[in-house]
């Protein structure tokens, strides 16, 4: 039987030396097959080695974890707090907040500092941003506008979403203690988001801070009147604002209800302890009340000259002011009437001087207050222990009563806060996870690029071996060939090799198989 097998052979060549390489696909082929096995054997070794080294940095190395916080309350697109100051992510990692994450659950303190400077902020770019960026960038590309130039110099940007990394590498924390305490400390910043910008804690402080034991009586009672006027001002302030007539469901009160309630107390227990204290001249140290008495008058008298010139410069202003002028047109040119409007200053300026005003009054009323006080403890007191015992549980009352309303605008003013000014000031979009899949997708991620160059490598090498064997393999059979045909060559050697009497034998053995 004839012998079917067709070679094709490519031969290179050499300009320089004249020289032939011959390269046969058949004996590439064979040489591929002869290798095939050591290559399936090397690439299922580069998918082991691929794979444990993922292991080993997934195990050591540990993939950041990583949420989504948003922030959504007036101001926030100018990167400005509840309080109008500039806003400031890295707040969320306050050591306040890391502190009471690791107190729940209770894990050691010592860890506070490294989770500090392991989370990291990423603001999310808000798309009107880019949209006006890529507008002004579309304009200048084209025309060469300078103003679209200033445009996107002047365009910025706050973001509203921030995604939040938390890298705990050697910290010594296992995955799902991360876990945790990154979600504890998101979490705890709700509280602290609150405190911070809602109720403020300063207020109530500084209202207890005092003790009215530390005074006289005299002094006692506007101690305890400077609190209640405190509280009353922060209440009526928050009641403008509420625009919903919120009544909480922590204490049943609105704000409207705690501003009657500091009103009763300083109209009827204040004033009635006041009054019973100037009656009876009831003091623990008659000179140093009379000298308290004198130095509040000419503080008094100070703060009214005070706010007289500040309401002259208001009124003055005011009838200086040339309010805007509108033309009315109607249907003919005879029939178009003018008329004067107030602006937005105008009413601005008229508010504070009604302000101005009512402060003068009240600080009139308290000169007077004090004048009278001064001049009925001039005269003899009729105190006696027993009035002075009255007045101190009477004092000792009052202190109660206004610790339990500071309390009561604290909670009604916090549950405010949370369920209708900043409801949804801040909430954790995507919350940190650590689950079986998200490991095995860093686990394969990890085993990629490494698997990748092994698996290159060894197919690199398996076709770069296979080939030089086939390049010598051939060239030794047209050198063989060549003496064969008695050409004279002092380049072609006499030996023969080991590959190319192993190749013939294959060869040979292939056409006895092929006859038969």
């Amino acid at each position: 039987m004839a012998n079917n097998d067709k070679n094709l052979n490519i031969t290179i060549n050499n300009p320089r030396d004249e020289e032939r390489v011959v390269l046969s696909f058949s004996t590439l082929s064979k040489r591929l097959k002869r290798y095939f096995l050591v290559w399936v054997v090397a690439a299922v070794v580069a998918v082991v080695a691929a794979f444990g080294y993922s292991g080993f940095t997934t195990r050591v190395n540990k993939e950041p974890l990583n949420a989504l916080i948003s922030f959504s309350y007036s101001g926030i697109e100018r990167g400005l707090d509840p309080n109008g100051m500039k806003f400031d992510v890295n707040i969320i990692k306050s050591p306040s907040v890391i502190e009471s994450a690791l107190t729940e659950l209770n894990l050691d303190p010592i860890h506070l500092e490294g989770i500090r400077r392991s989370i990291t902020f990423e603001g999310q770019r808000p798309k009107d941003a880019i949209d006006r960026l890529t507008i002004y960038d579309s304009v200048l590309s084209k025309n060469g506008n300078i103003e679209a130039a200033e445009k996107i110099l002047e365009t910025s940007y706050h973001p509203t979403q921030f995604k939040v990394f938390f890298d705990y590498n050697g910290l010594g924390l296992e995955d799902e203690e991360a876990v945790a305490v990154f979600n504890e400390i998101l979490n705890n910043f709700t509280d602290y988001f609150y405190d911070q910008y809602g109720y403020n804690e300063n207020l109530g402080s500084a209202v207890e801070a005092i003790s009215y034991t530390d005074y006289d009586y005299a002094e006692a009672i506007d101690v305890f009147s400077n609190s209640i006027n405190t509280l009353r001002r922060y209440v009526q302030d928050l009641a403008q604002t509420d625009q919903t007539r919120f009544r909480s469901t922590v204490t049943g009160y609105t704000f409207d209800d705690l501003y009657s309630a500091l009103n009763t107390v300083k109209s009827i227990d204040l004033d009635m302890i006041s009054s019973y204290v100037v009656i009876n001249n009831l003091t623990k140290n008659k000179e140093e009340t009379l000298a308290y008495y004198e130095y509040r008058i000419k503080s008094l008298v100070r703060e009214r000259d005070s706010l007289e010139e500040e309401l002259k410069a208001y009124e003055e202003a005011i009838a200086a002011y040339e309010k805007d002028q509108v033309i009315v047109f109607g249907g003919a040119e005879e029939t178009n009437t003018q008329t004067s409007i107030a602006s937005a200053q105008y009413d601005k300026m008229f508010t504070q001087k009604n302000n101005v005003a009512v402060s003068l009054a009240s600080v009139k009323q308290s000169i007077n207050y004090y004048k009278d006080r001064q001049q009925s403890l001039k005269s003899d007191t009729k105190a006696n222990n027993n009035m002075k015992t009255k007045v101190e549980e009477d004092l000792a009352a009052l202190d109660a009563k206004i610790k339990g309303l500071v309390q009561l605008v604290y909670d009604t003013s916090e549950d405010y806060y949370r369920n209708v000014t900043f409801k949804n000031a801040y909430n954790v979009l995507v919350p940190a996870t650590n689950t079986s899949s998200d490991v095995f997708a860093r686990f394969i991620k990890n085993a990629i690029m490494p698997l990748a160059i092994l698996e290159i490598g060894c197919l690199f090498v398996y076709f770069a071996v296979a080939v030089v064997q086939a390049l010598i393999i051939d060239n030794r059979k047209v050198k063989k060939l060549a003496l064969a045909n008695g050409d004279d060559d002092d380049d072609i050697a006499d030996e023969s090799d080991d590959e190319v009497k192993e190749e013939t034998k294959t060869e040979k053995k292939s056409n006895d198989k092929k006859k038969k």
